[in-house]
């Protein structure tokens, strides 16, 4: 579970109260329910968070190493450090703080069709609110351009294919697959198909606030 101090979008978001409780606590506490997860490790470089992670359970073996807690850090690096810093497993489920609303049977499902489809990696994705057939690009001169060659598209919304997007709540992989391909999305990768209320992720005030109102 990685959770850094720094946030440009939304400073502090690891800690903020959400429903009476820190938002971290949140995926802790689903993890902890898992039914597969024997271990639940925060990795961070920052003492408080550290700190929360522990008042709620989980374990804390290491400090991540500030260069690990950068803007610029590749998120692959940092899963792959608390891999190697706690050896003997098999695979590895990356639960990121700011997706408080999964919940442990979405980590158990997600790993049981990993397994069941024998894949190396599954990803939890939803569908996204407007289909990115129906999206466009926009020039400095506020040109338009379709995103999908309008040439391309059925003449019925309806016939529009089924689009998913990543909601980055639950990544599962087996640890020597990704220790090579060094990513979770590749062409072996299956999804795990999540409802959109419980796939928000928390980067803005704005995202925060509609997990307040779906917790209400």
């Amino acid at each position: 579970m990685p959770a850094r101090a720094g946030s440009k979008g939304l400073p502090g978001k690891n800690l903020l109260p959400l429903g009476g409780k820190p938002m971290i606590a949140w995926s802790i506490e689903a993890a902890s329910a898992s039914r597969y997860l024997d271990k639940v490790i925060v990795s961070s470089e920052d003492e408080g968070i550290l700190s929360v992670g522990r008042r709620w359970g989980a374990d804390v073996p290491f400090v991540r190493p500030q260069e690990l807690a950068e803007d610029g850090t590749p998120g692959i690096d940092v899963v792959l450090h608390a891999c190697r810093a706690v050896p003997g497993y098999d695979y590895v489920v990356l639960l990121q703080p700011t997706s408080p609303l999964r919940s442990a049977e979405d980590i158990d499902r997600a790993i049981e069709l990993c397994r069941d489809a024998g894949a190396p990696v599954c990803v939890s994705v939803t569908k996204p609110e407007k289909s990115p057939y129906w999206m466009y690009f926009v020039d400095e001169a506020g040109h338009m351009a379709p995103v999908v060659d309008a040439g391309r598209l059925p003449a019925l919304r309806q016939a529009l294919p089924e689009a998913y997007a990543l909601n980055g709540a639950v990544y599962v992989a087996r640890i020597d697959w990704l220790e090579r391909e060094r990513s979770f999305l590749t062409a072996e990768t299956v999804a795990y198909v999540m409802p959109r209320e419980r796939s928000v992720d928390i980067d803005t005030a704005m995202d925060f606030k509609l997990a307040e109102a779906l917790i209400a």
